[in-house]
């Protein structure tokens, strides 16, 4: 069997939507989602990790769409054995979201917080008050926040250690431009990310990590890595704990997959031996599918 890079670079992304099937026949071939460059062997353990299925629901919905969505999604869980369950959803609507998902499997998370415990910070969000009303997860370094928003590097640290501290569960995410992935710096950029984003983080605190691979160029334009591209790039950020940490703690990390998620290549993509689960965008807002998510079929 060929390595996974060689499989890598015969394949080209899936393009979704409007992009009808003659029209991708005859495209001309672009070297738009390249393999990363060099490839680095798995880590030769097995682990019983659970898959999280978390829904980002960004800024969307009012707060009767976000209640019955939340319903929704508590019900699709009941059927969902082995897989832990999630949805970040906008501050407003946290604790009727709270209140929706009692008695389910579903983990309540925020999308964001900031570093600071009190004080004159208008606008922000402390991760006292999310613990207070109920939240188990927050995100840090989604790639929004930091595209358009400016979290730097040091900034995501400074969330990453605070959410830690405050005894939430943190969902790290990490990812490349386009132009990262046209250039070979996919694990460069992965690297840097997890190099910043996890310094001062302990093997202990790694139990309350949860890191999101998200491709940039993958969120919302319809294209998403091939379950390929997306197992290289897994594997090599779970080499890169067993470097930085330990195989043991590379072994027990979760490595969620986000990027055009769907309930139409989710399998393919959790078959893969290095994927953990999804960090799912637009999809987590349509109840049918993020339910058929959530109960991805195991091959």
């Amino acid at each position: 069997r060929p390595p996974l890079s060689t499989m890598s670079s015969l394949l080209s992304p899936l393009l979704f939507g409007a992009v009808s099937v003659a029209a991708a026949l005859h495209a001309p071939v672009r070297p738009a989602i390249l393999p990363a460059r060099s490839h680095t062997a798995a880590v030769n353990m097995m682990a019983d990790r659970t898959p999280l299925m978390a829904g980002n629901w960004k800024m969307n919905t009012v707060l009767d769409e976000a209640v019955a969505l939340a319903k929704a999604v508590a019900a699709a869980s009941e059927k969902a054995d082995g897989v832990d369950v999630a949805v970040c959803v906008p501050y407003p609507f946290i604790v009727p979201v709270k209140e929706a998902l009692a008695g389910s499997k579903v983990g309540l998370g925020a999308q964001d917080c900031y570093y600071e415990e009190s004080g004159a910070y208008t606008a922000a969000v402390s991760t006292s008050m999310l613990k207070s009303v109920g939240c188990d997860y927050v995100l840090a370094g989604h790639s929004e926040r930091r595209a358009i928003f400016g979290d730097t590097d040091e900034d995501i640290n400074k969330k990453v250690l605070k959410i830690l501290a405050e005894g939430l569960k943190c969902i790290l995410c990490i990812g490349e431009l386009k132009e990262e992935r046209e250039s070979g710096e996919t694990f460069s950029v992965c690297d840097t990310q997890l190099t910043k984003g996890l310094a001062g983080v302990s093997e202990a605190q790694l139990k309350d990590i949860v890191i999101a691979y998200e491709p940039v160029w993958a969120i919302g334009t319809g294209l998403t890595a091939t379950p390929e591209l997306a197992q290289e790039t897994h594997e090599y950020v779970r080499k890169w704990f067993s470097e930085n940490y330990s195989p043991a703690a590379a072994e027990a990390m979760i490595i969620q997959y986000g990027g055009s998620v769907k309930d139409s290549n989710v399998d393919d993509l959790m078959a893969c031996p290095d994927i953990d689960g999804a960090l799912v965008g637009g999809a987590s807002l349509e109840a049918a599918g993020f339910g058929r998510i959530i109960n991805f079929e195991k091959k």
